[in-house]
């Protein structure tokens, strides 16, 4: 209650202080003051935001309440720089928990869009476009638009990431949203905003398909004048995918020839590619794409050269084979045959079709494949089918369960050095330096250790299984933790009395474990083939000869006597089986593989939380989600989410599958439904079986 602003200050401080291990006191606190409207100190207003937010992250509900109760408090101290910054920080913060709630301050938010601090403005128009009704957005468009001028990129691009979501929660305002969008494309600005524009535009058509053929336009308006090689190359390449599936794909062509005629030898090239896509989905379109593609033929750039020649050959070899024949002009429209190319057709099938694998995989499956023991003494020829499968990177699982970035561009500095990416190492390669093992031929997947100790015991022991297609060789990383003591003879015994689809079939034991080192040794476990796979839960046994040694010198003393030592529960599940191996396109994938052999079912699961529900179906299919499906989108609203999952099978068969996964009233519960498509309808089934 001092008339001293700096008083006041400091008061603020040594209460919260008191009461910062009380979370109840320093509600009250919070309330108390917010409530009386007592506090001329701006800085001590600060602090009273900053505790209203603490309380917003730990209790979102109760925070929130307390937050949105300071907002008439905090308004008269605007002009405040600091005061300001840091409510408008936090109030942005409270946008994303429960917008609906910090939607009562948008008027006075409104007038600090023209702040001359521009840190603050931008602050307040992201907070806006995430709190604004659907009828506020044309309003707000006109005052971002001359707002946009006259700042910085970095605060343009924190605002087009704002617009992105806006029309992402309004899907009906995709015109607006996304036409204004691209009238700054066509303003000054560097490659960081550009690109950030580009890249909204590009995940709105694959989040909102209404927008794609205005999308398309407004990106192929931008390519006309573009600077920037990369995104040039980038949006043709996006032409190429997205242009010829649209109502009137001719349309495209005009924009993408241009760059043949104008540009420098990347964007040609890229720009070759383009038409030659369009050739090979539209047959209605070969004839007239096979003449600007010869001109190209003679280009001063080998690549676009090449590519040329390599399209002109193969839809010059398809026009042969399947020849276009075109519908007579008073056919019915009903009666017109879709524009799309046979079965069989050679173009489409080389230039549409994508690779099996990326070539980053085709190169880990090529030395995969090489460090195999007796492979490369094989008569057998190298073909894809042969390589084996290489699951997903950590980085590629992360990229899929978020949805990665609409354009992956390599964005470092220019003279910057690129951290060299490290190559992932075959965790499998243990069991074939081992000569007893080197029968099993090469394993199909290696799982993450899992811990069968505490990190604290004695005696430190993990596990990895390596999948084979017949065996399964569980690598046991024992340590020793026991000055004292070396371990000889080292095995794990597993009990496999109760299994019908595992036995075990050798050990390979190991010596001279000493303190603090770290050594291998196996089991194997033959699988059944004849049983379909289930779960299989081990008691695991680790046994060894301990030998008394001097921690000193490390010679042996004293006398030398068996041990046993009892390990947690070791489970083989049919998800161990399973690789994780992203597709391409996965409603092409999904359509493919067709229904003849598919399985569905339905799950009533025990969790309070979508993403725990959509966490644990991915884990117990042990597959990777595919479309960003992996992550729960923010604003979801209560809607079923739909999951999407790909694999292999040790079998060396695909396997997809959809789930659709709803909450359950507010008593929690979630209710799951999930479609299984593989070749064997018997894979189908163990897949589906894997829920529990």
């Amino acid at each position: 209650s001092s008339p001293n602003e700096m008083v006041q200050f400091h008061a603020m401080q040594l209460l919260y202080q008191i009461k910062s291990h009380d979370r109840l006191g320093v509600s009250k606190l919070v309330q108390q003051f917010s409530e009386r409207n007592s506090l001329k100190s701006p800085l001590a207003l600060v602090l009273l935001i900053r505790y209203a937010a603490k309380l917003l992250h730990d209790d979102a509900a109760e925070g929130l309440a307390e937050f949105c109760d300071i907002c008439p408090a905090a308004f008269p101290f605007i002009s405040e720089a600091n005061c300001s910054f840091c409510f408008h920080s936090h109030s942005r913060d409270g946008s994303n928990h429960a917008p609906e709630s910090v939607a009562k301050c948008n008027e006075d938010l409104e007038a600090l869009i023209g702040d001359s601090n521009r840190s603050i403005a931008t602050l307040a128009i992201t907070t806006l476009l995430k709190t604004g009704s659907e009828n506020s957005v044309d309003r707000l468009l006109k005052q971002i638009s001359a707002f946009l001028t006259d700042i910085a990129d970095e605060y343009k691009i924190t605002v087009v990431r704002s617009l992105q979501q806006l029309c992402l929660t309004y899907p009906a305002k995709h015109r607006v949203l996304v036409g204004f969008l691209s009238n700054f494309l066509r303003e000054e600005g560097g490659f960081d905003f550009k690109r950030s524009i580009v890249d909204s535009i590009v995940a709105l058509i694959r989040s909102v398909p209404e927008t794609t053929e205005s999308s398309l336009l407004h990106l192929c308006e931008f390519i006309e004048d573009c600077e920037f090689t990369m995104l040039s190359t980038q949006i043709l390449h996006l032409l190429g995918d997205l242009g010829p599936g649209t109502s009137a794909p001719a349309r495209y062509i005009r924009f993408i020839y241009n760059r043949v005629i104008l540009e420098n030898s990347a964007v040609r090239a890229a720009a070759v590619s383009a038409l030659a896509k369009f050739a090979a989905h539209c047959p209605s379109l070969r004839t007239s794409v096979m003449t600007l593609l010869r001109r190209s033929l003679n280009d001063e750039d080998d690549e676009t050269r090449d590519r040329a020649a390599i399209a002109v050959s193969v839809i010059d070899d398809a026009m042969v084979k399947f020849p276009y024949i075109a519908p007579a002009e008073d056919a019915d429209p009903d009666e017109v045959p879709e524009d799309k190319p046979a079965d069989g057709d050679t173009a489409a099938y080389i230039l549409l079709d994508a690779l099996p694998m990326s070539f980053d995989k085709l190169e880990r499956s090529l030395k995969a494949y090489v460090a195999t023991p007796t492979t490369m003494s094989s008569s057998e020829p190298v073909t894809v089918d042969s390589l084996p499968v290489v699951e997903d990177t950590a980085d590629e699982i992360a990229r899929a369960m978020s949805g990665g970035d609409a354009l992956e561009l390599d964005t470092a500095p220019l003279g910057s050095v690129l951290e060299e990416k490290k190559a992932p190492v075959d965790a499998a390669a243990v069991v074939y330096d081992i000569p007893e093992l080197a029968s099993l031929g090469r394993a199909f997947r290696s799982s993450v250790p899992v811990q069968l100790t505490e990190s604290e015991t004695e005696y430190v022991v993990q596990c990895v299984k390596h999948i084979f297609a017949n065996h399964v060789v569980l690598q046991f990383i024992v340590q020793n933790t026991i000055e004292e003591q070396r371990l000889d003879n080292v095995t794990v015994v597993i009990d496999d009395s109760e299994s019908e689809v595992f036995n075990v079939s050798g050990e390979i034991a190991v010596d001279g474990i000493t303190y603090g080192e770290t050594k291998n040794c196996f089991t194997v476990l033959e699988r059944n083939g004849e049983a379909p796979l289930s779960p299989s839960t081990f008691t695991c046994e680790l046994r060894f000869l301990v030998v008394q040694v001097d921690p000193a010198t490390g010679e042996e003393e004293g006398d030398s006597f068996e041990e046993e030592y009892p390990l947690e529960d070791l489970e083989v599940s049919t998800s161990d089986f399973m690789a994780k191996v992203s597709v391409p396109d996965f409603r092409k994938s999904w359509e493919t593989v067709g229904n003849s052999s598919e399985v569905l079912e339905k799950f009533a699961l025990q969790f309070k939380k979508m993403e725990d529900a959509v966490a644990a179906v991915i884990d117990f299919l042990g597959m990777q989600p595919c479309d960003g499906t992996g992550a729960v989108k923010p604003n979801a609203g209560g809607k079923p989410h739909m999951l999407h999952l790909s694999g292999v099978f040790v079998t060396g068969q695909n396997v997809l599958a959809r789930a659709q996964i709803a909450m359950q009233g507010e008593n929690g519960g979630v209710v799951l439904k999930i479609a299984v498509r593989s070749e064997d309808e018997q894979i189908s089934r163990m897949v589906a079986d894997c829920i529990r």
